[in-house]
């Protein structure tokens, strides 16, 4: 299901079965493209709430304001997680450093997913079924 890298996660849509997906109608590969979707939205929204925020009033930057989604592939591949250069320090915070303790929300929020991916992706094609 997924790849971790960096600061940021990958969550694959079926990519192991993608000579058979180019030969589902569109209707199944949509339904798939919206589970994977509603699963990386809600791996985004879950690291939203949990990462760390500087509330010393130091930093008007906070990750949980720019965590985001990138989807390739048809929408069957999504990247969670942050892009900017300005993001660079998200990496620290969820690893940790020499002088930081780990603080991560990616890696556990994708934890969280994973129980509900199957579920979600088999409940888009049903509906796309009927």
């Amino acid at each position: 299901m997924a790849r971790q890298s960096r600061a940021h996660v990958t969550v694959n849509g079926i990519a192991r079965l993608k000579k058979r997906l180019e030969d589902l109608p569109d209707e199944i590969r949509q339904a798939l493209a919206k589970g994977v979707q509603k699963s990386a939205e809600a791996i985004a929204e879950d690291v939203a709430r949990n990462v760390p925020v500087d509330t010393s009033g130091r930093d008007t930057h906070h990750l949980k304001d720019t965590v985001g989604i990138k989807y390739r592939e048809e929408g069957l591949i999504a990247e969670i997680g942050w892009f900017d250069q300005e993001d660079y320090y998200a990496l620290f915070v969820e690893h940790g450093t020499r002088s930081q303790p780990p603080q991560p929300s990616l890696g556990p929020a994708l934890q969280r997913e994973k129980g509900r991916y199957a579920g979600r992706l088999t409940d888009e094609v049903r509906q796309a079924l009927r």
